[in-house]
């Protein structure tokens, strides 16, 4: 009889571990920003892989880019980043730098022209990513740059090596991903070589990306955003000046976002956890993340959040995110990290 009861409390507690919901998962944006940028030169306006020709019923590449940007557009989650839609060969801004709104993002997409004369077009796409580089300069936080190209360049420098030349200026704060619409092997080559610069740089073949929602949703996932346990949720990150714990002009409309979202949200508390960089005694930077953290939590008191809402950590150099061997890096682990719990 002992023995039957062992077995059945057995069998209840493993159904109920069956029956246990799996936790809660949150998304969160793994960038700021980011840019869709359309490659719009001449190659782009033939068809693609040998298929009809575009005057006989062929798909030309731009059509395909442009649908392709359309439909990820459908499915780029509500975070909060900022987001424009640019073009190269030629160089223009179709949708500036600004909040995401996916229907400004359509908008932008929409006029990008499938139908143009190629003759005396050529392929500049060094030159396009020389030219963007001025708006992502201009830019807080970090950077996803998706290219939509087949990979063709007959123009100026050599478009892998601007791309490394950003990727060394910029650090952790750009990342390269390409949607692949190339048709030879040179143009493969240099695709895959400027996804492959960053670690947070990812490549989809733009096809596939066409045909398969998942396909969409997995390269979604790879440059845009992640899913972190419900309990905490990481808001967003500011980030300070070498051994400066003031808040910089450029994150008060970060920081006004959260008050919001506080105020908005009464079961939330706050946590606000202040890091550094490696330079320094580790005594030093403890005392300075905590001064950084202790920065935003009077920023939020004084615009009203109850101070009892929020806890304030430093962690100092122990929990760098990006590498502190690059003046990049440093300046992107100088932070505090807000994060939302719920009570």
């Amino acid at each position: 009889m002992r023995k039957m009861r062992i077995i059945v409390a057995m069998l209840i507690m493993a159904l109920v571990a069956t029956a246990m919901p799996a936790a809660a998962k949150k998304m969160v944006p793994k960038v700021d920003n980011f840019i869709l940028f359309v490659d719009h030169s001449s190659s782009m306006a033939f068809s693609y892989k040998g298929q009809r020709y575009v005057q006989f019923g062929g798909v030309s590449k731009i059509q395909m880019a442009k649908s392709t940007a359309v439909e990820l557009n459908k499915m780029i989650p509500a975070l909060s980043y900022k987001a424009g839609v640019y073009t190269f060969a030629p160089y223009k801004q179709y949708a500036g730098m600004a909040p995401y709104d996916k229907a400004a993002v359509d908008k932008g997409i929409a006029p990008i022209s499938t139908d143009y004369d190629t003759y005396g077009r050529m392929t500049p796409m060094g030159i396009g990513l020389q030219d963007l580089d001025k708006v992502v300069g201009g830019l807080s936080g970090k950077t996803a740059v998706i290219i939509f190209s087949d990979g063709d360049s007959n123009r100026g420098i050599d478009p892998v090596a601007v791309a490394k030349q950003m990727q060394a200026k910029y650090g952790d704060k750009i990342c390269f991903s390409v949607v692949s619409f190339a048709d030879n092997k040179n143009g493969e080559r240099i695709n895959k070589e400027i996804a492959a610069l960053s670690k947070c740089g990812c490549f989809a073949l733009g096809e596939e990306l066409l045909r398969n929602q998942a396909a969409r949703e997995t390269f979604l996932k790879c440059a845009l955003y992640d899913f972190i346990d419900d309990e905490v949720v990481i808001f967003r990150s500011i980030y300070f000046d070498f051994d400066k714990y003031n808040i910089k002009k450029e994150f008060i409309p970060v920081l006004d976002e959260g008050v919001a979202i506080i105020k908005s949200k009464p079961n939330l508390a706050v946590i606000l956890e202040g890091h550094t960089d490696s330079i320094g005694t580790e005594k030093y930077n403890m005392g300075l993340s905590i001064r950084r953290a202790n920065s935003v939590k009077a920023y939020f008191v004084k615009k009203g959040i109850d101070a009892g809402r929020i806890t304030a950590v430093g962690f100092g150099k122990m929990n760098p995110r990006y590498d502190n061997k690059t003046a990049e890096g440093r300046k992107m682990n100088r932070r505090v990290e807000i994060k939302f719990k719920s009570n």
